[in-house]
């Protein structure tokens, strides 16, 4: 490309990315953080070279159908690439990349937060004072339960669910996961990890369940209203990962019918939307999508982006690209 390529941006992003893409490229920024409808996005393909999505935007067929000529590389703002149809862009030879291991650490760090706030009843506890309804303290009032001995079960042990373990162990903890393919032993050893290769099995066994898969065909409704009905009725659920792994409406009503302790969850099944029901309970940690949400993150998944982009832009195979068949 001669001249500087043309990258559509979907959504605002750090001032200090947003300063470098226009720097480097002919960036068509956003000018408000809000998701672009799907004819500006249709529009935005038709003239791009780079199209810069965001885990909001869903490129699918219809749309990839839609674009221009020009556009050759769709460089994900975000690690997980469900949002696009990875198969139709390859058949049009459309590169795809997205920006791994960069929200490790944050992820977890939010993940063990929430593994702490709904047994404490930490929520419950902000209401009662924010309320001011509450009367001081008493030796029966808002009883928790201790997290120390407990047993953490994670479902995917990839790099996030590594690092929740990590922080778990500090937290006395027991460490068991489930996974597509086993850790090696010393993996094992050093996170001081059991293994279960029944995901029923785990659940029933568990205090607490960590959701760390990625979404996938194979994982919807992974947790469906059987394996949801599989786990203790005092135990808690908490997902940062994708909420189309959990059948959020079976655990609703689990949750209201006092057959799970709690929840505490960052994603939704339809998000936004969410379960006007799951709203009213105080069992449950409900966040916006914010397991990621720290300034460093949002930097270093920009710089990712730069640099899949002009690696591809001077020739080469981006780093962080995506192949269809391996999804």
């Amino acid at each position: 490309m001669a001249n500087k390529p043309v990258v559509v941006v979907t959504r605002r992003l750090p001032e200090v990315i947003e300063a470098r893409m226009m720097e480097l490229f002919d960036a068509r920024l956003r000018d408000d953080d809000t998701p672009m409808l799907r004819e500006e996005l249709a529009k935005g393909m038709a003239i791009a070279d780079v199209l810069v999505p965001t885990v909001t935007d869903r490129i699918d067929a219809e749309l990839l159908a839609l674009a221009g000529r020009r556009l050759k590389l769709v460089a994900n703002f975000g690690a997980g690439v469900d949002n696009i149809d990875l198969e139709t862009a390859q058949s049009q030879n459309i590169t795809v990349t997205n920006t791994p291991a960069v929200l490790t650490e944050d992820t977890a760090d939010m993940t063990m937060a929430m593994i702490l706030v709904v047994p404490r009843r930490l929520v419950e506890g902000e209401r009662l004072v924010s309320a001011g309804q509450w009367r001081g303290w008493g030796p029966t009032s808002m009883l928790g339960h201790r997290i120390w001995g407990k047993r953490l079960g994670i479902i995917g042990m990839g790099q996030i669910g590594t690092a929740v373990a990590r922080r778990a162990r500090g937290f006395g903890l027991s460490i068991n996961y489930h996974n597509r393919r086993r850790l090696p032993e010393s993996a094992e050893q050093g996170l001081e990890a059991t293994y279960w290769d029944s995901l029923d099995q785990m659940l029933a066994h568990m205090d607490i369940v960590s959701v760390n898969c990625p979404h996938t065909p194979a994982t919807y409704h992974l947790l469906s209203a059987r394996r949801l009905a599989l786990m203790k009725p005092e135990a808690y659920l908490v997902n940062t990962s994708r909420g189309e792994v959990i059948d959020e409406g079976a655990l609703t009503a689990m949750l209201r019918e006092g057959r799970l302790a709690g929840a505490a969850l960052d994603v939704f099944e339809h998000a936004p939307a969410i379960n006007p029901k799951l709203r009213e309970l105080d069992n449950v940690l409900l966040l916006p999508h914010m397991g990621s949400a720290t300034l460093e993150s949002r930097i270093d998944m920009g710089d990712k982006v730069l640099i899949n982009i002009r690696t591809f832009v001077d020739g080469h195979k981006p780093p962080d690209r995506v192949i269809a068949k391996l999804i």
